[in-house]
């Protein structure tokens, strides 16, 4: 018998905000497989079509609907469902978007988690929280080595601004007001995170496979940037296993901050991710539109040193480049023909990595 995370997930009642999101979607998937007993909130379903959907979610879990900037209403979930165990990621989570509405951006990033551990804290019986923010929270200043946890936190833009305003409401919280609670919480950093059911807007993976499904050619605004691209189940596994180790107990986790990120050999350039993505989907075109490369700040490359989770955490990726591509091209392929039943899908395609991770000696997938 398998047992992932040490089974401590198991009939234990878990919230997710968030829950109807491209990384939330896939968590609560992962966590109806380990038997945990699951709770969303969620504000609305934030794309169309929506992995939540697809998934079939909203048959498999209690769905609340409400917006995390409204504490009496995320309170008042929370004391009708009573979890032990809450992951944090509702968040508006789009830098384009970001500029768009920066207010919204602050509101729902930085006040949500104000709400959130304001919950948190009138709640001791709530026993552990891990608070999802990204890697968007530290300063980027284009260096070509990964961002450790104590790095400077601070953002160009109204989204990564948003983050590590997030990420210093935890830090304050902490030292304020949990550091000799009950509660133990832990703040998660990831970025680039691919995989199949993300359609969010102006992000490289779903704008391919809206233009391909359509037979078109996909505008590719800056193909040389380069990214630490990694599957949504990478991330998620650092999360689930950072939550169980909060659960049981484990010294030096309560109130540190852990970044989960890919290998080093797995940095590559947009266009190397399009290559990749188009060996799997023949036929497929992208070109890049005149004048690409002005108006907004985009980083060109940011990546994160994941040594404080492989020292604390034993945590590392389990997969190289071709097979994150090969996981996320082959849903969407799946999900365009309408070959299989996606919800089998996804099970299968968590099913795998846990094998993949226990073949390579991940310390969550024990066999």
């Amino acid at each position: 018998m398998t047992v992932n995370f040490d089974d401590v997930y198991r009939g234990r009642r878990v919230l997710v905000t968030g829950h109807t999101g491209f990384k939330g979607s896939w968590l609560t998937t992962w966590l109806r497989e380990l038997g945990a007993d699951i709770a969303g909130y969620s504000l609305d379903l934030p794309t169309d079509p929506c992995n939540f959907e697809i998934l079939r979610l909203g048959e498999q879990l209690r769905h609340y609907l409400g917006d995390v900037r409204d504490r009496a209403q995320l309170a008042a979930a929370i004391d009708e469902f009573r979890p032990t165990m809450i992951f944090h990621l509702a968040a508006q989570s789009l830098v384009r978007r970001s500029y768009a509405d920066p207010v919204t951006t602050f509101e729902t990033n930085a006040m949500g988690m104000v709400n959130v551990l304001e919950c948190i804290r009138a709640r001791p019986w709530i026993a552990a929280a891990v608070l999802v923010t990204s890697d968007k929270t530290y300063r980027n200043e284009e260096w070509c080595w990964g961002y450790r946890e104590t790095d400077t936190l601070g953002g160009r833009d109204p989204y990564s601004g948003s983050k590590s305003c997030a990420d210093l409401v935890a830090y304050s919280y902490y030292h304020s007001f949990l550091r000799h609670g009950t509660t133990k919480i832990a703040v998660a950093r990831a970025g680039n995170v691919i995989g199949g059911g993300d359609w969010a807007e102006d992000r490289i993976v779903p704008d391919c496979i809206r233009a391909w499904s359509a037979g078109s050619s996909v505008a590719v605004r800056r193909p040389r940037a380069t990214r630490p691209w990694q599957h949504v189940l990478e991330p998620l596994s650092g999360y689930l296993w950072l939550g169980a180790k909060l659960l049981q107990g484990q010294p030096g986790l309560d109130g540190e901050a852990f970044n989960f990120g890919p290998d080093a050999n797995v940095d590559q350039t947009v266009q190397q991710l399009l290559e990749a993505m188009t060996s799997r989907w023949p036929g497929t075109r992208w070109h890049v539109p005149e004048g690409s490369g002005g108006g907004e700040h985009e980083a060109m490359l940011l990546k994160l040193s994941c040594d404080k989770a492989l020292l604390h955490l034993r945590w590392r990726a389990a997969l190289q480049f071709n097979e994150t591509v090969e996981l996320t091209v082959d849903w969407y392929r799946n999900w365009h023909e309408g070959r299989v039943d996606m919800y089998a899908q996804a099970r299968q395609q968590i099913a795998r990595y846990c094998t993949l991770a226990r073949e390579r000696g991940i310390c969550w997938a024990k066999g």
